[in-house]
Formats: structure tokens, C-alpha cells, sequence
């Protein structure tokens, strides 16, 4: 188990250790004593699990929770997805900007995504799971999102893919429009401070 240097502060890319053989293969993909070891903050504690299927070209996201927030942590149990993060921390050296990771089911990384980030992916193989861990339950009142073809955010999304998202995905606004409603803070230390 080891991380994997990510451009914006706050995020952590895992590569856990996978052992193939000519059956298939083994990998861990969870364990809580990894939080200390890798930099998941200790008081982090992840309560529901979610499962999710797209097909190619399906973009999901941009989202997040607001009031306390959510943090997750992410993989793709089978497939390929392009999984992508924006920093909404008030305050942040790279506040509104993005990077992109790529999670499969060969190298089986995980993304442990700070609270104070919108989150999302598009599917690159024909059929993608993606399957993650959350620190609060979802809350309908509480989930936003923000567009995932925000100009001025400019996600470069891969260009040989006719993208599809949902009716609500399509219609979210851009950060610009409900910046000043958001509640995260970016503190020195990269992680989100309590809401203000």
C-alpha cells in the first residue's frame, strides 16, 4: 500500500498492493489503520457504501454534500473511469481548479476525496462499477453539484467520448453562480475546517 502524489492538496490516490495468478487475483481494498498511514484524517469514518454501473461515455458528477460535508473514498471494481475532483475550499491556493485521475480494475487505486471537493467521473470502458465509501449518509436536502462542463472550471475531458449525463447533472450551475453559498473553508493544514 502506498500513495501516489496528487497536484491539489487534500486528495489522496492509493495504490493498494494486488496479487494476480492464473485464477484471477486478490487485493485489499480497505482497511481502517490505512488512515494513519496514508493521511486519511483519524477521525475519519466512513458510514454507507455505494455501488454505482454506467456505460461508456456516461459523466457523473460534479457533486458534493453541503452542511458538514462528505468525504469518500473511491475505486472502480471493474472497468475504466476517468474520476475527477474541484477544489470549493474557500480560501485554497486551487480553489476552482481540477484534476483528474484514472481508476481501473487492473491497477484497482482508490481516491480518498476531502470533504470541501465536487467529484465525478465519465466511464472510458463499455461498461464501469464504481464503488465507494462515504462519511455521512446521503442526504437528498443536503446533495449539490455543480456543472460538469463549467467553462471557466474547463474539465478536460477526453474528446474521443460523446459524454452523457443525467437531466439534473446537465442542469447544475456553474461555481461562479453558487460560490458564495458554499460552506467550505481551506485551513493550512488542507483540510476543510468546520462550516462557518
Amino acid at each position: 500500500m502506498k500513495t501516489i502524489q496528487t497536484r491539489l492538496e487534500g486528495p489522496i490516490l492509493i495504490q493498494p498492493r494486488v496479487f494476480p495468478d492464473e485464477r484471477g487475483f486478490f487485493c485489499e481494498t480497505y482497511r481502517q489503520q490505512w488512515h494513519e498511514e496514508l493521511g486519511i484524517p483519524e477521525d475519519e469514518s466512513f458510514i454507507q457504501d455505494n455501488h454505482s454501473r454506467s456505460s461508456r461515455g456516461v459523466v457523473r458528477g460534479m457533486h458534493f454534500q453541503v452542511g458538514q460535508g462528505v468525504a469518500k473514498l473511491v475505486r472502480c471494481g471493474r472497468g475504466s473511469i476517468l474520476d475527477v475532483l474541484v477544489d470549493l475550499r474557500a480560501g485554497s491556493p486551487s480553489y476552482g481548479e481540477w484534476e483528474a485521475y484514472h481508476l481501473d480494475d487492473v491497477e484497482m487505486r482508490l481516491l480518498y476525496v476531502p470533504v470541501g471537493f465536487a467529484h465525478g467521473f465519465c466511464v472510458l470502458s463499455q461498461t464501469a462499477d464504481v464503488i465507494y465509501k462515504q462519511s455521512a449518509y446521503y442526504d437528498p436536502a443536503l446533495e449539490k453539484g455543480i456543472s460538469w462542463c463549467d467553462p471557466e472550471v474547463a474539465i478536460d475531458w477526453p474528446s474521443d467520448l460523446t459524454l452523457t449525463a443525467s437531466e439534473r447533472d446537465a442542469g447544475a450551475p456553474r461555481l461562479a453562480e453558487i460560490a458564495d453559498q458554499l460552506p467550505f473553508r481551506y485551513s493550512a493544514r488542507g483540510r476543510q475546517r468546520e462550516p462557518e
